[in-house]
Formats: structure tokens, sequence, C-alpha cells
């Protein structure tokens, strides 16, 4: 919604010619939209299952690894050979369409119940992965390799490792009080990785994603601190984002090229079908399993409009390259979604969890009578 009506904006105020007054490039803008892409980017890494990763390692593993090439690699050759984009636009079109989204997954899972399943879990364990092969090419890929770089992944390591234990004891000592020390820590270290990482020339959200991932663990013990943080992030922080995001795509190049947008759209869920459908089905013998797996792993939104606003602010894209990739990212947060609830919505399950819980349940009511 914020970043349609970013759009919406844009486009009216550029029938009177007067788009500057939007500031989208002020640097109070830039800061706080930047800040909002960094903690949205680490609650997704924090809201990351570890024993669903430890119980399902193989399946993750191999369909988050494959939703990622499969996307990164045909886009990227769509890009180039279909649509003729240079080499750097054309692998910015393979990031920012390899992705998953976490928000639209995470909130489909709620939703039906499946979050309770052995296969929602797993499902959620291989979009994280996904994610995590996305924010590490788009944080290296573009990257000088210099003496800065090998101090950024140094020190990132290093503080990474010592990042649960020295949180654990702020929580101990510190996590309850009026203060909010825990919070004030969590931005000192994302804003501190972010800036080692900005002065190497990689991208922010990349140690961002790690610190949510090392974390995970121990904030889901805390589900009243990860509310809060999240409600900071997404009611104040990530519309100046998104809102940002909208107004920097070009209303007019959509209208006049949209098989383009056609072709990218086609393309990362073509790529993500060919590529993930054949690996789930060694995973899931159901068809309405196999076919809600690979349509929810094909759909994107934050880490999407993340890499092409990154490529925006690099120019390693055009503004109406932009506009095409954000059309196309937020295309495929709903087409695929509405098809699998739709289409493929596997019941069988939902019915199974709710039969077990009610033979978990009777017997116990019956001994107390």
């Amino acid at each position: 919604m914020e970043i349609c009506v970013g759009v919406a904006t844009a486009a009216v105020l550029g029938v009177f010619g007067t788009t500057e007054l939007l500031g989208a490039n002020s640097e109070w803008l830039r800061f706080l939209a930047a800040i909002g892409a960094v903690l949205l980017t680490f609650l997704a890494g924090a809201e990351l299952d570890p024993q669903v990763m430890r119980t399902k390692l193989a399946e993750v593993n191999v369909v988050g690894l494959i939703g990622f090439f499969a996307p990164f690699f045909g886009c990227a050759a769509v890009a180039h050979y279909a649509l003729e984009w240079n080499s750097e636009a054309s692998w910015l079109a393979g990031i920012a369409l390899s992705t998953t989204s976490m928000a639209v997954v995470y909130a489909v899972m709620l939703e039906t119940g499946l979050n309770q399943t052995e296969f929602g879990k797993g499902i959620l364990g291989s979009c994280f992965v996904n994610d995590l092969g996305t924010v590490i090419a788009l944080g290296l890929l573009f990257s000088p390799f210099t003496y800065k770089t090998v101090i950024f992944v140094g020190a990132t390591a290093v503080l990474l490792t010592i990042l649960p234990s020295a949180t654990a004891w702020l929580t101990h000592h510190y996590g309850h009080r009026t203060a909010a020390i825990r919070t004030k820590w969590v931005m000192f270290v994302l804003s501190g990785l972010g800036a080692l990482a900005l002065w190497s020339g990689s991208e922010a959200v990349l140690p961002a994603y790690l610190a949510g991932m090392v974390l995970a663990g121990g904030a889901a013990k805390d589900a009243h601190w990860m509310r809060r943080l999240r409600t900071l992030t997404v009611g104040f922080l990530t519309p100046f984002y998104f809102l940002r995001a909208g107004t920097l795509v070009s209303l007019p190049a959509l209208l006049t090229g949209p098989m383009i947008f056609i072709i990218l759209l086609g393309g990362k869920v073509a790529s993500k079908i060919f590529g993930l459908y054949p690996i789930i089905s060694i995973f899931r013998r159901h068809p309405d399993e196999r076919w809600f797996y690979t349509l929810l792993m094909s759909t994107g939104l934050t880490f999407g409009t993340i890499s092409a606003l990154f490529g925006l602010s690099h120019s390693l894209i055009t503004q109406e390259q932009y506009s095409f990739l954000v059309a196309a990212v937020i295309a495929s947060a709903v087409v695929p979604t509405v098809i699998a609830g739709k289409a493929f919505l596997p019941t069988h399950l939902l019915e199974a969890k709710s039969t077990s819980r009610k033979a978990h349940v009777e017997p116990t009511l019956s001994d107390e009578g």
C-alpha cells in the first residue's frame, strides 16, 4: 500500500511538474528509509526457527538454494537476452527477482494455521535460506574486493560470534527496565555494522540479516519485545522506505512498456516453478502440497524492492528499469499467493492437525469426568 501511495503521489505531482516537492532524495528521508530497511531485514532474520533448520536441514537448504539460483540465473538471462539490458542491470534484475517474501509467506502461514505444521515450518525455513542467498549476492556481487572488505568480513564475523552471549547478558540484567537497553543495543550494533558495510562498499542489509539470524533463538523467547520492535519498525520507519521507493517509480514508463513488466514477472514465476517443483516433489508427495509450496516460494516483496532501490541508488539500473522491477516484485507478492490460496491450499494437513488436537483433548476430558 505504501509503495502504491508513493507511485500515485509521484504520478499526480509529475503532471504538474512539481515532483521535487516530494524530496525523495532528502538526506533525512534517505537516512530514515535506510534505518527502516536495516531493521526490517533484521526482523526477517530474527523470525528464523533454529529447531526447524536442524530437523529439516536437507529440505530447507536444497529448496532454499534452488529457489535462489534458479530465478537468479533465469531472470538475469531474460533481462540480458530478451530485454537487452547490460550486464550490471541484468545481474541486479536476477538478484531482485530471486527473492521470496517472508512477510507474505509468514502472514499466510499464520492465517491458515500452517505455521503449526511441519509442512509450514519447512516452507518458512526454505524462505530464510532463499533470502539469505539474495542478501549475500546483493552485498558481495557489486562490492569491490579490497582490504576494506577483509576488515568488514572479519569484524562482522567476530561481532556475530559474541553477539548472542552479549545480548543475553544485557537482557538478563537490563532487559525489562524502562531505559530499553536491549533495543538501543540492537540499534547500535545494526547501525555500526551498516556503517562498516557501507564503508567497505557493501550493503547494510547483509550484516543486519545475519545479526537477526544469530539472535533468532533468544528473540523467540521474548515475543513481547519482538512485537514492540516490530511496531517501531513497521509502524514508523519502514513507511518512509516504501513511500520513497514508490515515489521513484515512473508510472509513464510502466504504461508505455507493459510487456517488459509481464516478461520480468513471467520470468520470475516460471524460473521458480521449473526450478523448484521437481525438487519439492522429492520432499512432498501430495500435489496440493507441491504446488502450494512452489507458489509461495515464488513470491517477493521486501528484499526485491531493497535490491531494486540499491541498483538505482548505485546507478546500476535506470529509473525505467527500476520501475519495471518494482512492479514485477509487487505483482509476484500477489499473483502466486492468490493462486496458491484459492487452488492449492493443503486442507488435508489442517484437517489432520484439527483431528490430532481433538484426539489429544478428548481423553483428558473423559479422565477428568
